[in-house]
């Protein structure tokens, strides 16, 4: 079994999405269990303060170290433990792989302005980012990388195959789908798609996946906001 910890201002962010499709039925199915921790619960003071001003000026608030570091101490969290930062690489297909064969993964979540510097040196074992745009918070980053991850566990998804013909599944982006009916709007299936030749459809799908990926491949390298 796969246990996920979330550490998170907002835990009751994760309750409804957890609780459907596959997140739900592979935590029902006994294959992963969630731990979504409240970082509130790990401060000392009657505010339940989780940051402060940023030593130089400037601003915005930056979130302190000591409730992260004891909220993973409190979990005895073991590697990977990672801080969903911009200043990361960006997050793939292979670490959703590396992730789903692991038994734990601790997900730490930013807010404010960022994550005092220590939690990410000293805390964290890595950095991970959506890419280059801004979210007011990690908690929609942590919740793709949980949702990219379950869905690998064996007997996650019903049909494992629908998963290996994934984009990015040993592959780059995958060829187009379509379904009933054969024309639509004037809009027609590709011929090749009907004439039930499983070689030419292979082919098809083949070499429609690689012109997209070269069309629109290229890794990314964008690092994404501070609440990543």
């Amino acid at each position: 079994m796969l246990t996920i910890n979330i550490v998170s201002i907002f835990p009751d962010f994760f309750t409804g999405p957890l609780g459907l499709s596959i997140p739900k039925r592979a935590a029902e199915a006994g294959l992963v269990r969630y731990r979504c921790v409240d970082l509130r619960a790990h401060t000392h003071d009657k505010h339940n303060t989780v940051d402060d001003a940023p030593f130089g000026g400037g601003p915005g608030m930056v979130m302190k170290p000591q409730p992260f570091f004891e909220a993973v101490e409190a979990l005895e969290a073991k590697a990977p433990i990672v801080l969903l930062s911009p200043r990361g690489k960006v997050f793939t297909h292979a670490d959703a792989e590396r992730f789903a064969a692991g038994a734990e993964l601790t997900l730490l979540c930013g807010h404010y302005k960022d994550v005092d510097q220590r939690v990410a040196d000293h805390l964290a074992t890595e950095e991970l980012s959506l890419g280059d745009f801004v979210l007011s918070g990690g908690e929609p980053a942590a919740l793709a990388v949980v949702d990219a991850v379950v869905r690998l566990l064996p007997g996650a998804m019903s049909d494992i195959e629908s998963a290996r013909t994934d984009s990015f599944f040993d592959r780059g982006l995958s060829a187009p789908s379509y379904t009933r009916p054969a024309e639509f709007r004037g809009h027609k299936v590709p011929e090749v798609l009907l004439s039930g030749n499983h070689a030419a459809i292979e082919k098809w799908r083949r070499e429609e996946g690689e012109r997209l990926t070269r069309e629109r491949g290229g890794a990314p390298v964008a690092q994404g906001p501070q609440s990543q």
